[in-house]
């Protein structure tokens, strides 16, 4: 709790009291909680502290351009103090796609749109909805924010960060520095005795590696145990076992991507500093992506899973990249083909999971309930808890942003995303 409220406090310049009664109520494994959980927020040293009745005290420190890390006994000087790591001056290729004010459509039937993808259901859990984008044709078209949240306002996307974890490799990959087959380059798993040692990057992709890393959101399974207890998030995850050959068996998996994490970090200099560059360098200053912050653990490595903020526009920006097979302004961004292979669906996946993103795409159970309820079949699209999305629809032309705070993720997933897009689709790609 205290690195979340660290970064919605400094980095997204919210409310933490706000924050706090607006997301914990719909938190698994937390929301039991609620009675015993205390928090404090240091301005003076940008640092926020959270405890269960008193006990079991976390505390996290904001670090200029590396947002918020949790910070364990013995590491508060190294995690206070490293040196900011600004944004580079690389220009934009993609050209601009909104002017400054917020758009609000000129056709009646987008309007109603957003106004049901902000309304409250009366028979169920609030939406708690905060931003929608909607871009057609390489232009945002509508977009609409809760009080007190604006377009300058990054927001958490959760597992959305996932996605540009997809992002960062496949420059790697596009760059010739890491390879989708063969070994990962893991230290832990380099003797070729080990059994993880096949386990290829294309595997932790699309979670597949067959180790026992797998999501329960229980409060206490590996996943909540490596966000909040482990210094060393991607050391912890390399040490799991084998349960299935590696490739025969999917279950969703934070700790997977946390690997993948190390592996990039590595390959661009073994730093934080040095992964922040790169991802401006590479990806964000391309897009026009200014709002975007990376957080990492206090090794260093990005929390690729869950730890990343940008403005809703920001997350349409690179929606766009998507929309393009990975082109912006005439220059390759990712691999050729690279978009269609995140985009597969793996089998064995039930939601329809593909490399980074979910899919519409294959024959996944929940790939055609959405298409069923109205979503394009070539959607695919960054998800992250609470109801964040991010669907690209490249034959509709189309880019949907939502970011909020739904209690019932699961029920929003079914009702109102496709509910947005199928009627943004029906006004603006008939």
């Amino acid at each position: 709790m205290s690195h979340t409220l660290c970064s919605d406090a400094f980095v997204s310049g919210l409310d933490p009291d706000q924050v706090a009664a607006e997301m914990l109520p719909g938190m698994p494994g937390i929301r039991r909680l609620l009675p015993l959980l205390r928090h404090h927020v240091d301005r003076a040293r940008r640092e926020v502290s959270a405890s269960v009745a008193g006990l079991f005290e976390s505390r996290a420190v904001y670090r200029p351009g590396m947002g918020c890390t949790l910070v364990y006994p013995g590491e508060a000087d190294a995690a206070a103090a490293p040196p900011p790591a600004p944004w580079s001056d690389t220009a934009p290729r993609l050209g601009d796609i909104v002017g400054p004010a917020v758009v609000e459509s000129a056709d009646e039937r987008l309007r109603r749109a957003l106004d049901r993808a902000f309304a409250d259901p009366p028979d169920g859990p609030a939406q708690g909805t905060i931003a929608v984008v909607v871009v057609h044709d390489d232009r945002i078209v509508a977009e609409r924010y809760a009080p007190g949240y604006g377009i300058d306002t990054p927001l958490l996307g959760w597992s959305m960060t996932k996605s540009l974890m997809n992002a960062l490799v496949g420059i790697l990959v596009r760059q010739g520095r890491l390879s989708l087959t063969g070994p990962a380059p893991v230290p832990a798993w380099r003797d070729p005795g080990d059994p993880r040692h096949a386990i290829t990057i294309e595997q932790l992709m699309r979670m597949t590696s067959g180790l026992a890393l797998d999501d329960t959101n229980n409060g206490f399974d590996p996943s909540s145990r490596m966000l909040y207890t482990q210094p060393d998030m991607a050391a912890y995850a390399e040490h799991f076992t084998l349960v299935a050959q590696p490739g025969r068996r999917y279950h969703y998996s934070n700790l997977s991507t946390l690997i993948l994490s190390r592996i990039v970090r590595d390959a661009v200099g073994g730093r934080a500093e040095d992964v922040v560059r790169f991802a401006d360098r590479e990806l964000f200053g391309p897009l026009g992506m200014r709002g975007v912050t990376l957080e990492f653990d206090a090794a260093d490595t990005p929390v690729g899973s869950t730890y990343g903020y940008a403005t809703a526009r920001d997350w349409a920006r690179f929606g766009l990249l998507y929309l393009h097979d990975g082109v912006v302004g005439g220059a390759r961004i990712l691999p050729e083909g690279w978009v269609d292979w995140s985009a597969r669906w793996t089998p064995r996946s039930r939601e329809g999971y593909g490399a980074g993103f979910f899919t519409n795409r294959g024959a996944s159970e929940g790939g055609i309930l959405r298409i069923r309820g109205g979503m394009p079949p070539d959607a695919f699209f960054a998800s992250g808890t609470q109801g964040q999305r991010l669907v690209i629809a490249p034959f509709a032309r189309l880019v949907v942003v939502r970011l909020g705070r739904t209690a019932d993720w699961g029920a929003f997933d079914k009702r109102a995303i496709t509910r947005l897009v199928t009627e943004a689709k029906a006004v603006l790609a008939p």
